[in-house]
């Protein structure tokens, strides 16, 4: 008799997991289609609800608010991106001065191939953020462009590279414009053919117009 009710509750046990389970998948599926439709701001909780075919008390027994759904959608794709980016940036850092001049250019930028395995919630992150804490993002990752290349300035110039003094408002303005080319791939959605031929053909573009602006 003891067997057979800890037979029966690990029935009930699975079945309830299994129910959360299904319940959690339609909850992020209908918010992740609101939010690309309207991105944060205008994304309706109650319609994600009716979407989701679940009741509102439903949803807060798995997130607080809409922006604790959105957080736990884009999250672990920002982390890894940013992840991603600091390790490129970083491994190009600690190569021996005299490599880095050789190896300029040879990063393709945050990992188009990756971006375009994760495109709905990359897109949520780099379009739809705004009024969430991810609404910086991108400026964030700018910013870090912007302090590594500085630091390559004086790399070079430490190997006795004339590096004419650029504007770390130019230097933004760039970084800006380069990283908004690469997330053109996730944005309009470009195969991913396509999606690393221009990716490949954007960095040798910057990568020539940074070197023309050193003078290295």
């Amino acid at each position: 008799m003891y067997y057979n009710s800890v037979i029966l509750q690990c029935y009930v046990e699975k079945d309830m997991e299994e129910k959360i389970s299904a319940t959690l998948e339609s909850i992020q599926q209908a918010a992740m289609q609101e939010f690309l439709d309207k991105g944060f701001q205008g994304a309706s909780l109650r319609q994600i609800v009716k979407n989701a075919g679940v009741t509102t008390g439903a949803f807060y027994g798995y997130f607080s608010s809409k922006e604790a759904l959105f957080n736990a959608l884009v999250e672990p794709h920002a982390a890894a991106l940013m992840g991603k980016f600091m390790e490129a940036q970083i491994s190009f850092a600690e190569l021996p001065e005299e490599q880095q001049l050789e190896h300029t250019g040879m990063e393709s930028g945050p990992y188009p191939d990756w971006m375009g395995q994760h495109r709905e919630p990359v897109k949520l992150l780099l379009t739809r953020a705004e009024g969430t804490s991810y609404e910086r993002f991108v400026h964030n990752m700018v910013e870090v462009e912007v302090e590594y290349t500085l630091q390559y300035m004086e790399v070079l110039r430490h190997l006795g590279k004339d590096i004419p003094v650029l504007d770390k408002s130019l230097c933004h303005i760039i970084a800006s414009g380069m990283m908004g080319g690469i997330f053109e791939i996730v944005v309009h959605d470009m195969p991913r053919e396509q999606a690393l031929r221009d990716v490949d053909q954007l960095r040798d573009f910057y990568t020539a117009g940074w070197l023309k602006l050193m003078g290295a």
